[in-house]
This record gives C-alpha cells, structure tokens and sequence, in this order.
C-alpha cells in the first residue's frame, strides 16, 4: 500500500503544480491579450473582439462610452454594461472627445483591469512608401567598444578598457564639451599624456570616469576608445500627416555594434535612389541597395527623434508639396485590425507600388514594433525581393483603405514573413 500512497501523492502534487501553472498562465494570457487603451473616432461605432478564455463583463465607468453586444443596434442611451463569452465580440460607440473608463471584471465579479478608452477625432494621413535617406547625428559621441594601442616602446596596453562601456556617450574631456571625434581626438592629444576625465551619459546618467592615455607617435595620444558620432543609411517613408509631420521606419536607428537605439541630436532626411535589390533567403535576409542623394537640393526635412516605434521629424515645404496630391487614408486603430488580406506599399524597382500580403497575426496589447505578423503573398514582389527586405522598413500596411501599421522587421528562417507596428503605436511614439 505504501508505493501506492507515495503515487498518489506524487500525482496530487503534480495536479496541484499544473493547476497552478495553468491559473498564473491564464492571467498572463489575459493581461497580454488585453489592451490597457482602446481608441475609437467619435461618432463612429468600433467593433472589438478581446480573445478571453473565460466570461467576462464590460462596464462603462464614466458613461459616456455606448456599449453593445455584438449585432446589436446602437442605443441612444449609453449602456452600463455588457457581459461577454469568451471570444464574443462587442462594439463601442463615442460622441464626446475625451477619455473614459472601461472596467473589465471576470465572471462578472472580480475586477481585472481597467481599459483607458480614447474617443478622437478621425485623424487622416498619406500612406507613403518611397525610399528615404537618413543621416542622424548622436546626442554626444558613442562609444562602441575599446582596443589595444602601442606606446613608443612597443609595448602593447588597453588602457580605457573596464572603465567605460559600449553603449556610454562621451559628452565632456576634462569638463570641456566634445561633439564629433575630431574634438575628441583634438582633446586627448591636448592631455600630452596625462590622464583624462571622461564626462559620460551611462543609461541616462551622467558620471565621470579617469581614463589613461598613451604617447603611439610623436603629438599623438591615443586612449583606446573605438567611437561613432553620426549615422546614415536608407528605409522607407511610412506616412505624412496634413502638417508636414512625417514618420518612417517603424523602428528606432541602432547603433550597429552595441545594438542599441541611438541617443540624437538631430539629424536630415533626404532624397535616396534604389539602385539594386539583395533577395532575401532562408537565414539570409536581404537588402535594398542604393544611394543617398545629400545635398541642399535633395534635403526632405529635419529629424527630431528616434524611437523604439520609428523616426519622427517634419518635412520642408517644398517636400510637403510633393505629397499634397497622393490619397490620403484614414487611420485604423487595432481593433480596427483584421487577420486576412491586406497591402504594403514600398518601392524596390523604381515606382512605388502597392503588393498584396497577409495580416497572419495582431496582438492588441503590443505597445512596440511588432505587434503584427505578416506574410508576402504578392509573385511581383516576391520574385522581386524574395519577400522583405532590409531596406523596406517603414513600408506603410494598408488594409480596407485604411493605413493600419508599417513594415518593421523580417524573420530571418522565412524572409516571406515579418512583423509590423500598428500605425496608432508610431502615431503615439511621434507626440
């Protein structure tokens, strides 16, 4: 009897185990399933469908936001609230701009989450797609490693190395500013081989940090410090509003050898030309290539930022003007966001063009750059470029003549498939 009272306990502790993995797995699943912000244009009724896996019900806190079970007409006096079956859906309906409460309690008693409902005016943009250059300069000089230098006697040192970091941003040397590397050079060989004091910005934080410098030629110091202080490249212009403002990419610019998005200053946008395309293939992503036209005459506006959601800044006048003709498209927020057919517009042969894909996934609760999934369905594109490519993010996704996100990533083991950014999340990133 003893084995079996051993099993049995053995069996009611992996049933408790699993009992509990399955509840805290629930709730996470919930938490990530659910948005903590819906919006919805005013006066327009938005039909959302929340993936829940158990009852719920939905109450209007503020009463000012309409809610009815899927189907139902829309009544003319705001409902308090609605209970839902797992994958049912419900609509909501706003006449007033503001923001509102929406309680979520499961089962119909325990409160869950309360999701911030934003009525808003319809805002309007053109979806863009045309290839840009991009040259950004960083918010000090970065620096991206360190490396070993040679004094006069041949012997070999490192002598910045555990006392500053990838990643750190050289601001000040001996508490004078430096801003491109040339100054920075300009500063060391001024120490004439004493030690110097680095003023640098570590995760946000400003600290100091005394470096060694070594004598490697006649007037040239050296402290072994590997830096960067701008960076250029090309992508794709994702959308411009009625004002100007524009916002590309979908994706923050990283620094190529620490990974990490690039603090700014600042930076220009410009005409650029693809000249040839890489196919993308299995663990072989591919790329755009072409050139960057700078120059006062190709110059398209000014960056302001760079975020983890994309690019953001404002176009010249005359650059605006190029696109006061293109269509102008309503914008879709996610529950607006169908799995199904939809288009990308980019330019990988020299027009911008619009190819067909497929919406395989949207997650509702992503507030970064891939909360959608996406597939390239198009012969045209994908004999073109095998899918997508470096090069192509920003590439505005269309669907239901609404833009609703922009191209971000490729998956390198299928370059047929990539994820995006729902267009409120760039939208959000640029206020």
């Amino acid at each position: 009897m003893e084995p079996k009272r051993k099993l049995r306990r053995i069996l009611v502790f992996v049933l408790g185990i699993s009992i509990i993995f399955a509840c805290f797995y629930s709730f996470y699943y919930m938490k990530r399933m659910i948005p903590q912000t819906l919006r919805v244009v005013k006066g327009q009724q938005s039909d959302v469908r929340l993936p829940l896996p158990i009852t719920a019900t939905l109450r209007s806190e503020d009463g000012m936001v309409e809610l009815e079970a899927s189907g139902a007409r829309i009544s003319d006096i705001p409902s308090d609230q609605i209970h839902i079956m797992l994958d049912e859906g419900f609509s909501l309906y706003g006449e007033e701009v503001g923001q509102y409460s929406l309680g979520v309690q499961l089962f119909g008693v325990f409160s869950f989450r309360e999701i911030q409902v934003e009525v808003v005016e319809e805002e309007m943009v053109v979806p863009c797609g045309c290839p840009i250059g991009i040259y950004l300069d960083m918010d000090g000089i970065l620096i991206v490693g360190t490396g070993q230098v040679t004094d006069l006697q041949g012997n070999a040192s490192e002598p910045a190395y555990g006392l500053v970091r990838s990643g750190d941003y050289i601001l000040q040397v001996d508490e004078k500013e430096v801003d491109t590397k040339e100054e920075l050079v300009a500063a060391i060989c001024a120490s004439n081989g004493e030690r110097v004091v680095l003023t640098v910005r570590r995760s946000g934080q400003e600290i100091q940090v005394e470096v060694p410098v070594v004598q490697t030629a006649a007037d040239e110091y050296k402290a072994g410090i590997w830096v960067r202080d701008d960076t250029h490249g090309i992508g794709t212009l994702s959308y411009v509003d009625m004002d100007g403002d524009f916002g590309a990419l979908g994706h923050g610019i990283s620094d190529s050898d620490t990974g990490q998005v690039i603090e700014d200053d600042g930076g220009l946008l410009y005409d650029a030309t693809i000249r040839s395309v890489i196919k993308g293939t299995i663990n072989g992503p591919g790329s755009l290539a072409g050139v960057i036209n700078y120059g006062d005459a190709h110059q398209l506006g000014e960056i302001y930022d760079n975020t983890e959601c994309g690019i953001y800044g404002k176009l010249s006048e005359e650059a605006k003007r190029r696109f006061d003709q293109w269509e102008c498209m309503p914008v879709a927020y996610r529950q607006e966001v169908k799995v199904g057919p939809a288009q990308i517009r980019c330019c990988v042969d020299g027009e911008v063009k619009s190819y067909d894909i497929q919406i395989i996934r949207a997650d509702m609760s992503s507030t970064g750059n891939k909360g959608l999934v996406i597939q390239v369905v198009d012969d045209r594109l994908l004999a073109l470029t095998g899918g997508i490519v470096q090069g192509m993010s920003g590439s505005p996704v269309i669907q239901n003549g609404r833009i609703v996100g922009a191209v971000t990533h490729v998956l390198v083991n299928d370059p047929t498939r990539g994820y995006g950014i729902f267009i409120e999340n760039m939208l959000e990133a640029a206020k």
